[in-house]
């Protein structure tokens, strides 16, 4: 078994959802471009109130649209039900680097979005994706041009450039929008 790792070396992968069946099966919605893909992204880790612990994937399948997976740690329905929501975490020195001009979506969340006046729009809080693009939840901070929250697609159209060394996206967005 893997040692455990710090909390702050991880990356969220996806996410437990509700119960499926009576033998602690489980919905599993994961965060990658093709979603089965989180299977190969192991050892999985959950954060809990006394901290790290494993999660360890015994049995999983394509359900539909959906995946669902069976856990070592869940052996039934009753502690699934209390699995609803759990996030599910990997070490990032595990996940292979990323292209260039690619970013995994928890390096981008917290960091500052500026436009092309410079002016600082908020920080963003969550990536998503809709049918179209993915889309930047951009949530206004106290230095922010305003209080206002912009939902700001991520497109080669919208970002101009990414700076992870000063932790800031510039974006063709004006402060109207």
């Amino acid at each position: 078994m893997s040692s455990v790792p710090d909390a702050s070396t991880l990356m969220k992968i996806g996410q437990l959802k509700k119960p499926y069946g009576i033998k602690g099966w489980l919905w599993v919605f994961s965060d990658t471009d093709d979603r089965s893909d989180i299977f190969g992204m192991q050892p999985w880790w959950i954060k809990t109130a006394t901290g790290v612990k494993p999660l360890t994937v015994s049995k999983w399948r394509q359900q539909g649209t959906g995946l669902v997976a069976q856990f070592e740690q869940v052996p039934d329905r009753n502690i699934a039900e209390t699995m609803n929501g759990v996030a599910i975490w990997v070490a990032k020195d595990s996940l292979p680097e990323p292209e260039e001009d690619e970013f995994y979506w928890s390096e981008l969340v917290g960091l500052r979005v500026l436009n092309e006046q410079d002016e600082y729009l908020g920080d963003i809080t969550e990536m998503f994706e809709t049918g179209a693009h993915d889309i930047m939840r951009v949530a206004a901070h106290s230095d922010s041009l305003d209080n206002e929250e912009r939902l700001i697609p991520w497109h080669a159209q919208t970002v101009i450039e990414v700076d992870m060394a000063n932790k800031a996206v510039h974006v063709a967005w004006p402060s109207d929008y």
